[in-house]
């Protein structure tokens, strides 16, 4: 008789580990699983009733060879229900701190954050589409496929411990993001894009593996805590593997393109402008929650000992002290700094912490120096433009170069601050793409269109001045005015930046703040007292969008009164990083 599970009373033999061995494995990723169902399930669903449907058309429509985008609403709703069921498997799995697959897969308190926050981004950002979907008839259901099925690379991705997960998980998300930058058939520009971003981005994926492979060559580890072990005992004043220096870097360089980081930026206006706006709205954020939440367990935890090193060991049978590689914690939850001696309860030496150098380490002047180029030129490329969608690319660029500050300090305050500033963007640009999104009618044109020129603004006050004071608060915030969601992130950012002696990007973060406050007050002149170039109307904001709208409208105005709850959750993911 075949016992289905194991007596635990009994001792554990190979056999019964090699039938459990992913016994919990799949329960860890259950989430992942039910969302790749859904895409397929979909998938086959959209084929099989598409093709019903065009064989009995409508009969008015039957020469004209026209179908209305009936299947495109239905398996959008049906897609919307999938990410509220991911969301909620999610947050009721028993299992939340596992690594599993062999260690390619990491679950804990950061992933959790960043995959709830990855699913509410992709989430809202199909809820704002429906109306552009329906009113423009784009008949082609495989949109809401793909937003699924890179939905779920992400999720993999922000869970990857090893460089082959990591890998795989990128490529199959750049796959589906190429495919919806070229979405609209019917237009060139988005034509442009797609190709645009299949030739960049595979360039640079082509470095990022290229880089994983001169790190596997040199230290024969892809697995990151592996990587840790190697290099905290490889890396000091003695020397470094050179080889290995050179792979992370090109891995930082794959990276630093993936989030359009200066001067890996010069493809995103394009995209951003050729893609369909919802395209963009996603592009917008979900992709960075994902790409920086790897970034930072892979750049904080697997080669932070570039920078700093552990000296002699002792005593280390003493529970009294954790350790991680970019940081000491004390049984008290405080950081010691660097230079001083960990001691034990009985006073004797633990660990000593020995700074290599007075400068930043290699890949943190990388860092460094795109996160003030990033800041930069976010703030003066964007004064000069006329189309809303590149004058957002230009911020997003900007609003990367904030988030690599906290990239930058190595530390759990940094790390804090670059996921509230995170939840603050987030929300911040799903309220402004909802408020693009919404349809407004042009003299001479019948087909229902969008904003596009920013001199379009100038009618938003005069025509639906609710709208226009969100859109006003919310720039407002993008812009970092207190007490608003965006300056509690930039405050706690460049706050940061001071405690880990970072001034000069700190003050350059600073400067950078006011000289992008000037466009973001610029789009509120234009929608308040502007004189109307455009003869357009805002049509009646749809239902789906005007609560999105309330929502982040209400977490960026009503943050500061309680933010006490978001910075213990942000406090408690940056933590998991030290464990």
């Amino acid at each position: 008789m075949i016992k289905l599970w194991p007596d635990y009373s009994k001792p554990v033999y190979e056999t019964d580990f090699q039938i459990f061995l992913f016994e919990n494995d799949f329960k860890t990723i259950f989430p992942e699983i039910f969302c790749i169902l859904a895409s397929v399930i979909l998938l086959v669903y959209g084929v099989v009733y598409a093709r019903i449907h065009e064989r009995k058309p409508l009969p008015v429509l039957r020469l004209a060879r026209i179908f209305p985008p009936i299947m495109v609403q239905n398996v959008s709703w049906l897609g919307i229900l999938a990410f509220i069921l991911t969301l909620v498997l999610l947050s009721n799995n028993p299992i939340t701190h596992a690594s599993i697959f062999y260690n390619t897969l990491v679950c804990d308190d950061y992933t959790f954050f960043g995959k709830n926050l990855i699913i509410c981004s992709a989430l809202l950002s199909v809820c704002i589409a429906l109306d552009y979907v329906r009113k423009q008839a784009v008949n082609a259901f495989e949109y809401i496929i793909l937003i699924l099925l890179a939905t779920c690379s992400m999720l993999f991705l922000i869970s990857s411990a090893d460089m082959i997960s990591m890998y795989l998980a990128i490529e199959f998300q750049s796959l589906c993001f190429y495919v919806l930058a070229a979405f609209n058939r019917n237009s060139e520009f988005s034509t442009e894009a797609g190709l645009k971003y299949f030739v960049l981005g595979a360039f640079s994926s082509g470095i990022l593996l290229f880089g994983c492979s001169l790190v596997y060559g040199f230290t024969g580890i892809t697995h990151f805590s592996e990587l840790t072990k190697i290099l905290c005992c490889t890396v000091g004043p003695g020397g470094v593997f050179t080889g290995a220096l050179i792979g992370i870097i090109f891995i930082a360089v794959g990276f630093l393109f993936k989030i359009t980081a200066v001067p890996f930026h010069a493809w995103a206006p394009d995209v951003y402008e050729g893609a369909p706006t919802p395209v963009t709205a996603f592009f917008a954020i979900t992709p960075k929650i994902a790409i920086f939440g790897l970034f930072v367990r892979l750049f904080e935890s697997s080669f932070y000992d570039l920078n700093y090193l552990l000296g002699p060991l002792s005593a280390l049978s003493t529970p009294t002290t954790f350790y991680r590689p970019f940081m000491a914690v004390n049984s008290d939850m405080s950081a010691t700094p660097t230079g001083q001696t960990l001691t034990s309860d009985l006073g004797h030496p633990l660990i000593e912490l020995i700074e290599l150098n007075s400068v930043a380490g290699p890949w943190q002047k990388i860092f460094i120096f795109c996160s003030i180029a990033s800041m930069l030129v976010g703030a003066l490329g964007a004064m000069n433009q006329k189309k809303i969608k590149r004058l957002l690319a230009y911020s997003s660029i900007g609003h990367v170069g904030y988030l690599l500050i906290g990239l930058c300090c190595g530390t759990v305050e940094g790390i804090q601050a670059l996921l509230i500033n995170l939840s603050a963007k987030f929300t911040m640009t799903i309220n402004i793409f909802a408020i693009i999104l919404c349809p407004v009618r042009r003299d001479f044109v019948h087909s229902v269109q969008r904003v596009k020129y920013i001199a379009d603004l100038s009618v938003l006050f005069k025509t639906n001045p609710i709208l226009a004071l969100t859109l006003a608060i919310n720039l407002f915030s993008m812009a970092g005015l207190p007490p608003l969601a965006g300056f509690w992130g930039k405050y706690y950012l460049l706050f940061s930046a001071f405690s880990c002696d970072l001034y000069l990007v700190a003050i350059i973060g600073g400067v950078a703040t006011v000289f992008s406050s000037v466009y973001y007050i610029r789009l509120v002149h234009i929608s308040y007292f502007e004189k109307i170039q455009n003869r357009l109307i805002f049509e009646r904001v749809p239902r789906l969008n005007a609560w999105v709208l309330g929502l982040t409208l209400l977490f960026i105005i009503l943050l500061f009164l309680a933010p006490d709850l978001l910075f213990l959750i942000c406090h408690k993911a940056a933590l998991s990083l030290c464990y």
